[in-house]
């Protein structure tokens, strides 16, 4: 078959990004054609991939976002295809992979009553309707079960639309025999001493996976605990708020924003202890990451996947309505407890053995081949 992606913006360090190409390799790996519509592609394009660039140029995100689905409509008028997959809303889906949660959703319960009244909103808000609108044909891969009550609640979309995916870690995280020697080859790269602790936050978008609050917790540790522990940032994203706030709590020496990285499995190895105080997350894949990888995690209860962290004993939430005292206290005690962190690494080796915890993708490209078939016997 002929296969059309859709997304926004491609770069490699997204997690929606990451999902988007190995669902579309696995696609092309069961010989089917690849198409990709994209305002801009970050990266080398895979061979046999036909990129087709969307010609939108205006100043306004969302406007570009409208017009991009409006001329990717237009184009498989002239080119038609066998499956239309979008990773964004926008009109003409056959597929969508609905990895966001619910923009109107957020839209009535995080923001002002007046942010509804501008263009952004009606904007976005009107490609999410177009998708989940009852009279809508569009399937939906869901990949968090706290998705499907927000659209049905607020678009009326029948439940037997939604398809509730597996996580789909890398096996490339996944800790093997020579993960202890990965440890020591990274730790001596970066420097780090048998007795320093070093606290990781992976992620693009530093402002909502809590990059601020995890510079609180760093500088209310005791004096002989923050000696000991450096602070590693990974992902892409503009740092300069960030250094500035960790300058004026007197961390500037502790912390390093390190951009996006392919090795981070290194860094999971490495670390020890995974930090993401989230503000939202739909699902948080680099938990699982952490999780198959047995680094100890310290999530709040918001994100998606934080479920897993409690189920595997693999570390400790922060609940719900978060305090900053509270993640400045268990920031502490895990840091300062060994025996502990030996336990929940433990605890997430084992548990990563028996769950599915992987299958994401290739579950997807099964619903996108076979989505007649299946809709049909469900």
């Amino acid at each position: 078959m002929q296969l059309a992606f859709c997304l926004f913006k491609y770069f490699p360090y997204g997690g929606l990004q990451r999902d988007f190409l190995r669902i579309a390799l696995a696609c092309q790996k069961r010989g089917h054609s690849i198409r990709v519509y994209t305002l801009e592609w970050q990266g080398e394009v895979p061979p046999g991939f036909e990129v087709r660039f969307v010609p939108v140029r205006t100043w306004r995100n969302h406007n570009r976002c409208s017009k991009f689905g409006a001329w990717v409509e237009a184009d498989l008028a002239r080119c038609p295809v066998d499956r239309v997959i979008g990773f964004n809303k926008m009109p003409g889906l056959d597929v969508c992979f609905a990895a966001d949660p619910c923009f109107e959703e957020k839209a009535r319960t995080l923001r002002n009553p007046l942010y509804r009244l501008g263009a952004r909103y009606r904007c976005f808000a009107a490609l999410e309707r177009i998708v989940f609108t009852p009279e809508a044909h569009t399937e939906i891969l869901t990949i968090s079960p706290a998705q499907q009550p927000s659209f049905e609640r607020h678009y009326g979309t029948p439940p037997e639309r939604f398809h509730l995916l597996p996580p789909g870690i890398s096996a490339e995280c996944r800790a093997s025999a020579d993960a202890p020697a990965i440890r020591a080859a990274f730790r001596a790269e970066f420097g780090l001493g048998g007795d320093d602790l070093l606290l990781l936050l992976i992620g693009s978008g530093f402002k909502t996976k809590g990059l601020d609050r995890c510079l609180k917790a760093l500088a209310a540790l005791p004096e002989a605990l923050r000696r000991r522990t450096r602070f590693f940032v990974v992902g892409k994203d503009k740092p300069h708020p960030f250094r500035r706030q960790a300058h004026s709590l007197g961390l500037g020496e502790r912390v390093a924003f390190l951009g996006g990285r392919d090795d981070v499995p290194r860094f999971l190895f490495g670390a020890d202890l995974l930090i993401h105080p989230a503000y939202s997350e739909n699902t948080g894949t680099v938990l699982l990451e952490a999780l198959v990888a047995g680094l100890p995690v310290l999530v709040t209860d918001v994100c998606g996947y934080a479920h897993y962290i409690e189920e595997a004993g693999a570390g400790r939430l922060i609940a719900s309505p978060f305090a900053q005292g509270a993640l400045d206290v268990a920031l502490a005690g895990m840091l300062a407890d060994p025996v502990a962190r030996a336990r929940w690494s433990s605890n997430a080796l084992a548990f990563s053995e028996h769950a599915d915890l992987y299958s994401l993708h290739e579950k997807a490209v099964d619903f996108i081949l076979n989505m007649n078939t299946h809709i049909t016997t469900t």
